[in-house]
């Protein structure tokens, strides 16, 4: 809690009247038995009630401890006065159960004028005491000042000795050093142009590697170029090329596929027609032989005279066949050598007949009776 204790009009041990304000900070201590002590105090009370009782304990104890002392003592020194009135209230407020955590006095005055007069006392003792001050200080200083003078001047002459001497002295070492400056200032500028030589040439072979790299760079870029636009070219023409023969290659092989299953279904079908064609023929070959068998037995059966009747009804149909190429002939000269004739050319034709009909019809002539009758007679 925070108490702003007051007392007005008090008088003082001098019998002075002033007026004292204060802070002070304080609260209700933790302890148990103090605790206790400030329940059975304050037990009901509330926090005004609590500090209207601090508060007026503290400005009565504030009250007795001003009247015991005097206007000075209370206005020097007033952490004195504070820590006094602390001392002297603690161990009220304390049987209380409340603790003082700090007190100090925030302000002193009064309604006579005392305290200004004791300062304007005191103003005026300063200033005389500075006045005098000031005189005495003065003529220390005059006094003062002409010693320093004369130490100055003293000190300015020796120091000008000294300022000559160091500025020959300077002159010397400048000059020395002006020469040593020169000399390395020359092996430097040689230095530096040897230096600068040394390293235009490895800026230049720098440059130089500079220009290898960026051409080798080129190359690889333009090799990148060449794969980039073959791809391409692969992309957009080889590709599509590729694409386009592979289509006509599998077209072709589409055709020729379709062309050798056409030639073998065309094979397969004259196979077909050829086996139905022999099948056709071996069977009219077979019904030819059995009708040739069938005729022979027949031949057989009927005997010679059945045989000649046959072979006398193929006659017309053989002559037909061999006067065939004849019709078309208007005339027909028969040459003969000097020792032949054109019967014995007749002869000769004759006796061929019964060769070309035993190799039409298979029947012997020769061997026939009738006809061995007519060769005989003929003979």
């Amino acid at each position: 809690m925070t108490l702003q204790p007051r007392c007005e009009d008090v008088e003082t041990a001098e019998g002075v009247a002033i007026t004292v304000t204060g802070v002070a900070q304080v609260k209700i201590m933790t302890e148990k038995e103090l605790l206790a002590v400030a329940c059975e105090q304050f037990l009901g009370k509330n926090v005004q009630d609590v500090k209207n009782v601090v508060l007026q304990t503290l400005e009565g104890h504030l009250r007795s401890i001003l009247g015991t002392l005097t206007v000075e003592q209370i206005y020097q020194d007033r952490d004195q006065f504070a820590k006094l009135v602390r001392e002297v209230a603690a161990p009220d407020v304390g049987r209380m159960g409340i603790e003082i955590l700090s007190f100090t006095i925030k302000d002193v005055y009064d309604k006579v004028d005392y305290l200004s007069s004791l300062g304007k006392t005191q103003i005026a003792a300063v200033q005389r005491d500075a006045d005098i001050g000031v005189a005495e200080a003065e003529r220390d200083a005059g006094i003062r000042e002409a010693e320093c003078k004369k130490e100055m001047l003293d000190v300015k002459f020796m120091a000008d000795t000294k300022i000559a001497d160091s500025k020959r002295a300077f002159e010397l070492q400048k000059a020395a050093f002006t020469e040593e400056v020169n000399i390395k200032t020359a092996e430097a500028q040689l230095a530096y142009e040897l230096q600068s030589a040394r390293e235009q040439q490895k800026i230049r072979q720098e440059e130089i590697e500079i220009e290898v790299v960026e051409r080798k760079k080129q190359i690889e870029v333009e090799e990148k170029e060449v794969v980039r636009m073959e791809k391409e070219l692969t992309a957009t023409v080889k590709q599509p090329a590729e694409a386009e023969a592979y289509r006509i290659q599998q077209i072709a092989e589409g055709e020729k596929v379709k062309q050798i299953l056409l030639a073998q279904a065309e094979a397969e079908k004259i196979r077909k027609i050829g086996e139905a064609e022999a099948f056709v023929i071996e069977a009219v070959g077979m019904a030819e032989a059995e009708g040739l068998k069938l005729k022979a037995e027949a031949l057989q059966k009927y005997g010679e005279a059945a045989q000649l009747a046959l072979v006398l009804d193929a006659l017309p149909e053989i002559a037909a066949k061999v006067s065939a190429p004849l019709s078309k002939v208007d005339e027909i000269v028969i040459l003969s050598g000097e020792k032949g004739s054109t019967m014995s050319d007749v002869n000769r034709l004759l006796a061929e007949i019964p060769n070309s009909v035993r190799a039409i019809t298979g029947v012997d002539l020769t061997k026939l009776p009738l006809f061995q009758k007519a060769t005989e007679a003929k003979e």
